[in-house]
């Protein structure tokens, strides 16, 4: 079936569900690890609470892509049943997650938005590949990214913005306060709306051959057997396009679990408070608790708005690529290498920044995460079968979630413990892992992956 050249409109329906996606991330990234200090975690504590997020995506996309392969429905299509429902679960899970009364709960919660998110993200990357001709896919994955850096930014000031409009940042011990829980309760809403637009105004191509797709689906291959003979027989660009994800995933794990502490402990100078180290049934002890406190979700909600600046940079980022790749071809490869090594220097002047100065590392990182969510599946999506791009899609997560899994079971704690104690260590790490996954471009090699290459 020849594809047709989709318009800027067509191409920015189909990806405009990637808006509430991202609000779910981006509250996640920003505020889950203020909820969890906030519920009593230490610093120590945190990446292991937030294992949830990378094995849930390491079970799910795989699985999620093999049977989003195999579905058609005349009126929904391949992909979008799937949106749908992670956007239903997911939208319930970011409303009550801030309400939650104990850490457990909290990372329960965890858990159930990570993996509907990923039911919705995952047959999102297949979409470009499923409609976009070989010649725009670098156009598509970028607009994606356009996408994604809006709902970042916006989703990451809601908090300080909900405070600026007169709700309280201030709560009893152990309690999330009413700016966090409104902001989750708002990026819900936009979820669920954003993925309904998208349902409801992209449609999808049916499978080529419908009686083949139809006999493949009867094949009582079990998807396991499926998936596994497809990791080991992966292509070769897509094992080398593991390696730079591989370090680049590790830095931003690094960010959201542990921005947050670091930098209210060492930018703004306001760590969390440690109720054990005060006597709460002394009054003044309470009083100076609580103005410790309030001093920490005021910065972690500036935090919050500092992180959105990545969003913002990725967006701008985004736009240019947007406008230069619809018209022209760009080198993947070099575009990715350049922008991962900026997104390291970010991270790195964090330990020399002033508050003021905060946001102008998180500009570098927004052009490496611009690139992180754009180059590398434009890349892979040139290198794969298209009958298996669903699949492979969700294969090619694992290289995104295991280093998350190493970095929750000690990763982060033991490499930048080998810095010191402080906090700020970790993002240290952070950006010599992105230097890393910026020189580990050199590995590809492969010319339809690297630029389009336009038959003759």
């Amino acid at each position: 079936m020849k594809k047709r050249i989709l318009g800027f409109w067509e191409i920015w329906n189909m990806s405009f569900g990637f808006l509430g996606i991202q609000f779910g991330f981006a509250l996640q990234g920003g505020f889950m690890s203020r909820i969890f200090q906030t519920l009593g975690a230490g610093k120590e504590e945190i990446p292991l609470l937030w294992i949830a997020a990378p094995l849930t995506g390491l079970l799910v996309q795989p699985i999620i892509g093999y049977m989003s392969d195999r579905t058609w429905s005349t009126r929904w299509g391949r992909r979008r049943p799937y949106f749908l429902i992670g956007a239903i679960l997911s939208s319930i899970a970011l409303f009550f997650v801030p309400f939650s009364p104990e850490l457990w709960i909290a990372a329960g919660f965890l858990w159930i938005l990570d993996a509907s998110i990923n039911v919705s993200m995952e047959p999102f990357r297949a979409l470009v590949a499923d409609k976009l001709t070989e010649s725009q896919r670098t156009y598509g994955f970028v607009m994606q990214t356009l996408i994604i850096g809006i709902g970042t930014w916006v989703a990451s000031n809601l908090p300080w913005l909900v405070s600026e409009m007169g709700v309280s940042d201030s709560a009893a011990s152990g309690v999330v306060p009413d700016s966090v829980k409104i902001a989750f309760a708002i990026g819900a809403f936009v979820f669920l709306i954003s993925i309904l637009y998208t349902v409801f105004t992209t449609s999808e191509y049916p499978p080529e051959d419908m009686e083949e797709f139809e006999r493949e689906k009867k094949q009582k291959n079990s998807f396991v057997s499926d998936i596994v003979n497809n990791i080991g027989n992966m292509p070769k660009t897509m094992k080398k396009l593991g390696v730079i994800q591989f370090f680049s995933w590790f830095a931003f794990f690094t960010m959201w679990s542990l921005a947050n502490p670091a930098l209210t402990e060492h930018v703004y100078k306001t760590p969390a408070p440690i109720e054990s180290n005060f006597d709460m049934t002394n009054i003044l002890d309470k009083e100076a608790f609580d103005t410790e406190n309030t001093a920490f979700q005021k910065a972690s909600n500036s935090v919050g708005s500092a992180m959105g600046v990545y969003g913002l940079s990725s967006m701008a980022f985004a736009l240019l690529l947007v406008l230069y790749t619809s018209k022209k071809n760009i080198n993947r490869k070099y575009v990715h290498m350049l922008s991962l090594s900026l997104g390291g220097a970010g991270f790195l002047l964090m330990n020399v920044v002033s508050p003021e100065q905060l946001k102008y590392c998180f500009i570098l990182i927004g052009i490496a995460w611009g690139s992180i969510l754009s180059m590398p599946y434009a890349m892979l999506s040139s290198s794969v079968d298209p009958k298996k791009m669903g699949m492979f899609m969700g294969i090619f997560n694992m290289f995104i979630v295991i280093p998350q899994i190493i970095a929750a079971l000690g990763g982060i704690n033991f490499v930048s413990g080998l810095l010191g104690e402080e906090a700020i260590n970790a993002m240290s790490i952070a950006g010599i892992s992105l230097l890393i996954a910026g020189l580990s471009n050199f590995l590809i090699t492969d010319k339809a992956a690297i630029s389009y290459q336009p038959t003759e």
